[in-house]
């Protein structure tokens, strides 16, 4: 009885812990239309977005003017930024098609690398921003996911952690022109 006791509290244990995890690219792997980020961000780009705190409160909004441009595996995403209080902003990414999904990302601002899945329609970035707030600058971890809805709109949901503790979300809606 000991031994089924046993066997029982760990197959409880292992459902409870699928249930908590995350998804990951894989998960989008049937779904369409495919992401192609050399297709997508190529050209211009506008996104509206907004910065959730922790309780849901939107506490920042802005828009991004985006060009994206290509030579082969390796891409330029010129993002800039305007925030709702007048602040401009400007960040590049370069990024690298590393092959079967995989993609790097470097930003000025971004600690060592981004680290970006793709599969189906969804692209999964981790990387560690260095963001500057009231004269202060913090490295804050970013699990971004991006969701390709059409050949014009995309779907884009950050979550922000510092030492695991969730600070916020950003959320995004890009359109290509």
């Amino acid at each position: 009885m000991t031994l089924r006791r046993h066997l029982l509290t760990l197959a409880a244990a292992a459902a409870l812990l699928a249930g908590c995890a995350s998804p990951t690219p894989g998960d989008y792997v049937a779904e369409r239309p495919v992401l192609d980020l050399r297709t997508y961000f190529n050209g211009p780009i506008e996104a509206h977005g907004i910065f959730t705190d922790r309780s849901g409160k939107v506490v920042r909004r802005f828009t991004v003017q985006m060009t994206g441009s290509w030579n082969g595996k390796e891409g330029v995403l010129d993002e800039r930024f305007t925030y709702s209080d007048g602040k401009i902003e400007r960040r590049v990414w370069r990024l690298t098609d590393e092959g079967g999904g995989r993609w790097i990302g470097r930003a000025d601002d971004v600690v060592g690398t981004a680290q970006g899945r793709v599969a189906g329609n969804a692209l999964n970035w981790r990387y560690t921003l260095r963001l500057p707030v009231d004269g202060s600058v913090y490295e804050v971890a970013f699990d971004d996911w991006m969701y390709l809805v059409d050949d014009k709109v995309m779907l884009n949901k950050a979550a922000m952690s510092k030492f695991g503790i969730h600070l916020g979300e950003v959320t995004l809606a890009f359109v290509k022109k």
